[in-house]
């Protein structure tokens, strides 16, 4: 018999032909093994990848098989040695050959089994990676979703946030907003046609006529006769001097009716500047032009008016007075007396309405109200008070233990309401609040009681008179000069019967060229004398 050799094995013709047709079925199971995994490698995208660990386990399988060829190698001699003993045995070398050929045939179904299960295994692990990359992607894909999602939350709650902190911002900034107060509207100013003409007048006055203008003296202190009764060419020239700001004129002035209208209205007209035609007329005791012997019509004293309680009677009184007064020439009363008695005996007498304050108040407005209705200027005096003194400040110095706020609950009520029924002049008395002045000043010569209280305190815009400063309260205790400076500098705007007018005049007028009293304090006072003496000749 024919032998072939395969790989170390020894084969006789009839063992080839069988090994050939093992080998067509092999190639036939593998070409049908093949076309299977072709199939499943094509499901797959990643072909190479499986195709490169198809190599490596045939790799794996030829190893195996090789190392299996050795083993038969191994067997080799043992077949030599039986080769040589089936030339001494046929019979046990043909048993021999058929139990190769069936450890052949276990060789080929085992290979070809662990064929198909490594197929089914690349298979089963193709399948698994494919559903791994499934499961990977569906995670990836739902990490993704997952983080979209909360991207889209965290964005939505920084723009809520985002929202709220804009709208506390713009409500914190309406709070902290400063609306813009609106433009002022710029109105224009009130017309005063008075005011206007009272800065042109003071505008044009030299210094000297400004400081003139500041005092009301006697026609004999401005002209230095005994008794005037009539107003020529002395007083023409005096005039031309002193532009002083008024005159008051007594009984021993007044002879008959004619005499003194025709003596007033000369004096008028012989003033470069308007002026005070003065007189105390009270009614009863102290009435200058009534008591003189002129025919006019006489009224009682303001305690026989204050006894009835009749308010109206008191301004019969005060028109009744005002009208005589206008008709014979004068321009300003030293009435009434606001003064309320006390309940000792006083030096004021029947001069005053009574001690009722509140009463003394209704009486007094109803007479300023008759008197400054028919054109004259009235007077209230003789603040803050000295109706309870018993001392009278002609013959010296009076002095009052009250308080201020004593003096508000009584002396100062009918001063108020005068003040408010529209009295031009307040008279101030020399009478000395010790309460209130630390040195003991009188009145008239007091900041404290002229500009705090009665200015500022009583919101009185008129003119400030002193009483007669020849009174010996003033003379016996301050020289002219000296009285005359004080009473400016203390509030006064005009200043009454100094006893030598022309050195209260000098002292004056070198206190403002001295810088001790300002010109400006000067046209203070010359503001409110002129608004009084101008306010007929305005509409």
């Amino acid at each position: 018999m024919g032998k072939l050799f395969r790989r170390g094995y020894e084969y006789s013709d009839e063992e080839y032909e069988n090994e050939e047709l093992d080998n067509e079925d092999f190639e036939d199971d593998e070409e049908i093994s093949e076309a299977d995994d072709e199939e499943e490698i094509d499901d797959d995208s990643d072909e190479d990848d499986d195709l490169d660990e198809d190599d490596d386990l045939e790799d794996d399988d030829s190893d195996e098989y090789e190392d299996s060829d050795e083993d038969e190698d191994d067997g080799s001699d043992e077949d030599d040695a039986s080769d040589e003993d089936e030339d001494d045995d046929p019979d046990e070398y043909e048993d021999d050959d058929e139990d190769f050929e069936e450890d052949e045939e276990m060789d080929r179904r085992t290979y070809r089994r662990r064929r198909r299960i490594r197929n089914q295994i690349i298979s089963y692990s193709v399948v698994a990676v494919f559903l791994a990359a499934i499961v990977v992607g569906g995670v990836i894909a739902g990490r993704s979703v997952v983080h979209i999602a909360k991207e889209k939350r965290l964005a939505r709650q920084q723009e809520e946030m985002e929202a709220q902190i804009q709208a506390e911002q713009e409500a914190e900034a309406a709070r902290d907003v400063v609306i813009a107060a609106p433009e002022p509207i710029e109105e224009e100013p009130e017309s005063d046609p008075l005011g206007e003409v009272v800065e042109s007048s003071i505008s044009a006055m030299p210094l000297e006529d400004k400081v003139a203008g500041l005092f009301i003296v006697t026609p004999e202190a401005l002209t230095g006769v005994n008794t005037a009764t009539k107003a020529g060419d002395g007083t023409q020239e005096a005039l031309n001097k002193w532009g002083i700001g008024g005159l008051i004129y007594f009984d021993k002035n007044i002879t008959d009716r004619e005499q003194i209208t025709e003596m007033l209205a000369s004096t008028v007209s012989k003033s470069k500047y308007p002026i005070f035609m003065a007189v105390d007329e009270e009614g009863g005791s102290v009435s200058r032009v009534a008591n003189s012997g002129i025919d006019v019509i006489k009224v009682d004293d303001m305690a026989a008016i204050g006894e009835t309680g009749d308010t109206a009677q008191a301004y019969e009184v005060g028109l009744t007075i005002g009208t005589y007064l206008k008709e014979i020439g004068f321009n300003l009363d030293f009435a009434p007396v606001a003064d309320v008695s006390g309940s000792g005996k006083s030096a004021m007498g029947d001069r005053v309405f009574g001690s009722d304050a509140q009463m003394v108040g209704d009486m007094v407005a109803n007479v300023v109200e008759g008197i400054e209705g028919t054109g004259v200027s009235s007077c209230l005096k003789h603040f803050p008070g000295i109706g309870a003194a018993e001392e009278d400040t002609h013959d010296g110095r009076v002095e009052t233990e009250k308080t201020l706020d004593e003096m508000r609950g009584s002396d100062f009520i009918p001063f108020k309401a005068g003040i408010e029924a529209g009295a031009d002049f307040v008279m101030v008395s020399h009478i000395t609040v010790a309460a209130v002045e630390d040195e003991a000043v009188p009145s008239s010569l007091s900041k404290t009681i002229m500009t705090d209280v009665l200015r500022n305190e009583l919101e009185f815009q008129g003119i400030i008179i002193t009483d007669a400063l020849n009174m010996s309260a003033i003379t016996e205790y301050y020289t002219t000069e000296e009285a005359a400076v004080m009473a400016i500098q203390g509030g006064a705007d005009m200043l009454l019967m100094p006893e030598d007018f022309e050195k209260a005049y000098e002292a004056v007028l070198a206190a403002v060229q001295d810088g001790k009293i300002s010109e400006e304090r000067i046209n203070e006072s010359l503001r409110r004398i002129y608004r009084v003496k101008y306010k007929d000749r305005i509409e």
